[in-house]
């Protein structure tokens, strides 16, 4: 088993698509690189910690690779939007990839670099790529939000 962790605006709706990746075991939403030890969410929503909403992502490398999870991440948010994602904004919404090894981040810095020269994206990708922080996992009520709600997909608000 290994694990990915990202970040790609509200976490609700990144959780939803990765556990749709055959291959992931599990996923919880939670806060990274930021300051606070111990984050709560009304802490992270006030863009002064310094965290962002992220996913913690427990996937088996037999079953699907590091580069399709990155596919995955590219493909459901904008990475070009800085600190936000559609209605979402702040650091805490932030586009990032928080590497656990060395091969993390020679492919994501790899696919960061095909994208941009394929100009898949009409601007510029922000993403940052980062060792991965502490991971402080969220609220319960934050856990499988959509299933929990039987929600479909992020709203705009």
């Amino acid at each position: 088993m290994a694990k990915a962790t990202f970040g790609a605006g509200c976490f609700w709706g990144i959780e939803s698509a990765f556990r749709q990746v055959k291959g992931v075991t599990d996923v919880a939403v939670g806060y990274g690189g930021g300051t606070l030890p111990n984050p709560t969410y009304q802490d992270v929503c006030t863009d002064r910690t310094g965290h962002a909403e992220v996913v913690e992502v427990d996937y088996d490398p037999a079953q699907v690779s590091y580069e399709d999870l990155l596919r995955v991440f590219f493909d459901i948010h904008d990475p070009t939007q800085l600190n936000r994602q559609g209605p979402d904004y702040g650091k805490q919404y932030r586009s990032v990839i928080f590497f656990h090894d060395p091969q993390q981040e020679a492919a994501a810095r790899a696919m960061k670099d095909e994208l941009e020269r394929a100009k898949r994206f009409p601007r510029k990708i922000v993403t940052q790529i980062e060792p991965a922080p502490q991971f402080y996992r969220g609220e319960e009520y934050h856990q499988r939000y959509f299933e929990k709600h039987n929600i479909a997909a992020c709203q705009p608000h």
